[in-house]
């Protein structure tokens, strides 16, 4: 056998071996070592390109294992720190006199005169580390020429045994079965990208959209309702009345006072002719006159307002009169509510947890409990910024819909309404809970 024969028989066992090697540590130990039946050389450093652009000092000529960091792993490290930015793609061959001098003291005591570097790129380009050959002949032309094929060839294999792509082999079937399932993740993919409506379904109310808060007008009593609850009244109409005892016995002694300042003031201004003290004094009395009439005219104010009377024609809703009877009663506490039934809309909580973007405009329909096969179209018209707590002491956002559709109901009725909000990829209505879910328990 000649010896390009047999050059040619160990080329291509070295290239068998390099696509049978189960692992990117076999394979960088059999570039370490194998190479040498190639073209000879004292010692091979192999390095491997890992995640996020990472180095890996993976096989030393004559070593099993590189894990431990020693002096020379450590001096390797820098080496190719410093030599990996300006010749990462191309071979380059140097020597020490090229290195600084921390490096080139070092030198002398690990490697021989002659140093090699090549790339591990693949045909495609794709960079997988590289590969350092140290010997004390120079390196020829020919020969770097030939290594560099040979390593376009390893690189190839390098790539193949990335952890990324042998998971993809694992996970992917082959064959026909690859196309069914490529057909499968893109019909999955497809469908849901389908646009679909965000909706969110929340407790409603019917109400007046122009209603007005009937509320006390100062402290005091509730004597008597003049009105049922949720009945009718007219512009006008006495609703109900406070306790009006204290303010009339208080009157009626202002008024007495009142009168006893006048007839003092009078009696004093009588003498004031005559005496030069009396006048004087007359100031002093006509100041308690005027006090005594301002005090009865604040007391007479108050009992004007004991009554409370409608503002409008409307519904004047409340509780039961039993709870309101008798009940000490803040100035400015809601009594009830003087509501326009001609005006009717719908008032939606909706849980801050299940909030999504509404504007203006948007879609309602309304599922009340007393008609639970029917629905009531509404269109949003008001919106709240901040959260409040809804009659169910939950967190939530207020809005407010006009009804769109005609319909027999009456102020109070109760029941869900569903609010559409904008469209979205089907994929993101079902992964919208979850994901905010994730969110809150990470942070992230």
């Amino acid at each position: 056998m000649s010896r390009s024969t047999d050059r040619l028989s160990t080329l291509l066992g070295v290239q068998q071996r390099a696509i049978e090697a189960e692992d990117r540590n076999t394979l960088s130990f059999l570039i370490a070592n194998d190479t040498w039946h190639l073209i000879p050389y004292r010692q091979a450093v192999v390095f491997t390109e890992e995640a996020a652009q990472r180095t890996k000092l993976r096989a030393i000529t004559g070593l099993v294992s590189t894990l431990t960091d020693t002096p020379y792993n450590l001096w390797l490290k820098q080496l190719e720190a410093l030599l990996r930015p300006t010749h990462k793609l191309t071979a380059h061959t140097f020597t020490a006199q090229e290195l600084p001098e921390q490096l080139r003291e070092q030198w002398q005591e690990w490697w021989p005169e002659f140093a090699l570097r090549l790339p591990l790129t693949t045909p495609g380009g794709q960079y997988q580390g590289c590969v350092y050959y140290v010997r004390e002949q120079r390196w020829h032309d020919a020969e770097i020429q030939f290594l560099d094929r040979v390593h376009r060839h390893y690189a190839y294999c390098m790539a193949s045994l990335s952890p990324h792509r042998k998971l993809m082999r694992r996970l992917l079937p082959s064959g026909r079965l690859r196309w069914i399932a490529g057909a499968a993740l893109a019909t999955v993919i497809a469908l849901s990208m389908i646009p679909v409506r965000l909706s969110v379904l929340a407790p409603a109310e019917v109400i007046s959209l122009k209603s007005e808060l009937v509320s006390s007008p100062m402290e005091g009593v509730v004597k008597a309702f003049h009105v049922e609850p949720n009945s009718e009244v007219k512009a006008g109409q006495l609703l109900f009345t406070l306790d009006d005892t204290t303010l009339r016995n208080r009157r009626d002694v202002a008024a007495q006072a009142l009168a006893v300042a006048r007839t003092e003031a009078l009696a004093m201004d009588q003498r004031a002719f005559d005496s030069q003290k009396s006048r004087a004094d007359l100031a002093a009395l006509k100041g308690r006159v005027q006090e005594k009439e301002s005090e009865l005219a604040y007391l007479t104010e108050l009992l004007s307002r004991v009554e409370v009377r409608a503002a409008q024609d409307g519904v004047f809703i409340f509780g039961s009169k039993d709870e309101w009877l008798g009940k000490p009663v803040a100035t400015g506490e809601r009594i009830g509510m003087l509501a326009e039934p001609g005006n009717l809309g719908v008032q939606v909580w909706v849980p801050v947890a299940d909030a999504i973007s509404l504007e203006p405009g948007a879609e309602m329909r309304v599922y009340l409990q007393t008609a639970p096969l029917d629905s009531l179209g509404a269109e949003l018209t008001e919106t709240s910024y901040q959260a409040s707590l809804s009659p169910d002491n939950i967190a939530s956002y207020r809005i407010r819909g006009t009804l769109t559709e005609p319909a027999t109901v009456h102020i109070g009725l109760r029941g869900v309404a569903k609010v559409y909000g904008e469209r979205k990829p089907i994929l993101y209505w079902i992964l919208r809970r979850p994901l905010g879910t994730l969110r809150q328990w990470t942070g992230l």
